[in-house]
């Protein structure tokens, strides 16, 4: 099954990070399939049709809230290369203005930017206006962090906000990072004692967690500036939240005058709001984007890459990270063990189980979609109605089976349906249908067992 197939198509994408599904994109991807179905109609092209395609293309673009310049600079590029004899002479002409488009945006959006770790210990500073989820942001970082093994305390420097500091406490003890609990109500004080503090307990990377501000106040500005001169940060990373679209673009830009910026984390991508500021601050800045918030779980985390970013907002798929994600899921054991039983035709409830329990690691069903191309065999599942707590129901049932009924599902008779439907909380028609399920799924295994090869 998943398994089974991930280990035989293994592919060697190491480096690189998953970048889960945008849902701020989805009216973008949408506008931009219609301007390429468009071209796409046309056999050959002419270059009154390309000019009129890319018109349509810069008011999708601007649409989306990308700022104007950026805008500008993008439709110029890739208008010479559109017209060019190469691409209206092609046989495929449409395609080719496509994969234009794809390599100009990845140029827009610019070069991957890993996060600089060096010195003992690292020491990285979020900065960013009030709301923008700078604290939560905090703690994906850490927990990021902690799982490349990484050592990591967390500074709640944020003595303005009421319940700021004990905000980062509480995110810091969920994750299991260690985090500075002694209320100091001076900055300057608290940067050299946490600093300090680091130092001596040999901490791989330390997190700054500043006051929300606004950045016409002197103020607090100079607080900022005060405390970036006594830690020396070696990431000063710009929090923006991407719902507020240019205002966050802007907003990075004046930070970034007075404290120069290394990076800039966007938050709340997972909202419906039209994108541009994604697309918009690495040009208007020159900073480079390195993350990007997806979720309020702190696994819904992710570096920002702006080639997958590209396919994914022009509805060509992630199908990379789908497989990174099912890598990161499945151990190698177990699926070599899943192959050999499906070469014996033992496939059981139990096997189901631990597929389903495969699938919900590689995140929601919904995002397992998402990392789907939006055309082709995969169409038909754009709007799938998708509901995670189906798989929750399967392993309710199967919980409630004696092993014997899981290895031989054949024996549940009226009384042994009514007893799981009751411990599990479902129906008996519930139960039917999975076993009817099961057997189908049996059917399709035993087809796909003959082809193994070991």
């Amino acid at each position: 099954m998943i398994a089974d197939l991930v280990y035989k198509f293994r592919v060697d994408i190491s480096g690189c990070s998953p970048i889960h599904w945008v849902p701020m994109f989805d009216q973008l991807t949408e506008k931009l399939q219609k301007v390429f179905r468009t071209l796409h109609g046309e056999g050959h092209l002419s270059e009154f049709q390309v000019d009129k395609g890319l018109k349509e293309l810069r008011m999708v673009l601007l649409g989306a809230d990308i700022h104007f310049s950026v805008v500008k600079d993008l439709m110029e590029r890739i208008r010479l290369q559109a017209v060019g004899e190469s691409v209206l002479k092609s046989l495929t002409p449409a395609q080719q203005i496509i994969k234009i488009v794809r390599d100009e945006m990845i140029q827009t959006l610019g070069e991957q930017a890993p996060l600089v770790l060096k010195g003992q210990p690292t020491v990285l500073l979020l900065a960013g206006l009030q709301g923008s989820g700078k604290t939560t942001t905090c703690a994906k970082l850490a927990f990021s962090l902690k799982r490349q093994g990484k050592r990591v305390f967390l500074v709640p420097a944020d003595i303005r906000r009421p319940a700021a500091r004990e905000q980062l406490i509480t995110l810091a003890r969920g994750i299991q990072v260690d985090v500075w609990d002694t209320r100091v109500d001076n900055v300057g004080e608290l940067a050299d004692r946490t600093l300090k503090h680091a130092k001596t307990m040999a901490y791989d990377v330390v997190i700054y967690d500043t006051a929300g501000r606004l950045h016409v106040d002197p103020e607090m500005m100079s607080e900022l500036v005060d405390l970036v001169n006594r830690v020396h940060p070696h990431e000063v990373l710009y929090v923006a939240d991407a719902m507020t679209g240019q205002d966050a673009v802007r907003s990075a830009g004046e930070f970034h005058r007075t404290v120069p910026l290394t990076g800039i984390i966007l938050t709340k991508m997972d909202g419906d709001a039209r994108g541009g500021a994604a697309l918009s601050v690495r040009s208007v800045t020159g900073v480079p984007v390195k993350f990007m918030g997806v979720g309020e779980k702190p696994t819904d985390f992710e570096t920002f890459d702006p080639i997958r970013l590209t396919g994914r907002i022009l509805g060509m798929g992630d199908t990379l990270s789908l497989i990174e994600r099912a890598e990161s899921a499945i151990e190698e054991d177990e699926a070599e063990e899943m192959a050999r039983r499906l070469k014996k035709q033992q496939f059981t409830l139990e096997d189901v189980k631990k597929q389903l329990k495969m699938i919900k690691k590689m995140g929601s069903l919904s995002d397992i979609l998402g990392s789907l191309p939006v055309g082709g065999p995969f169409k038909a599942l754009k709007n799938a109605n998708l509901d995670d707590r189906a798989m929750v129901r399967v392993e309710a049932i199967i919980d409630s089976m004696t092993p014997l009924e899981r290895e031989r599902p054949d024996i549940l008779n009226a009384s042994r349906k009514r007893r799981i439907a009751s411990g599990s909380g479902t129906t008996v028609q519930d139960i039917n249908r999975l076993i009817k399920q099961y057997r189908q799924m049996k059917d399709m295994m035993r087809r796909f067992g003959k082809n193994l090869v070991f």
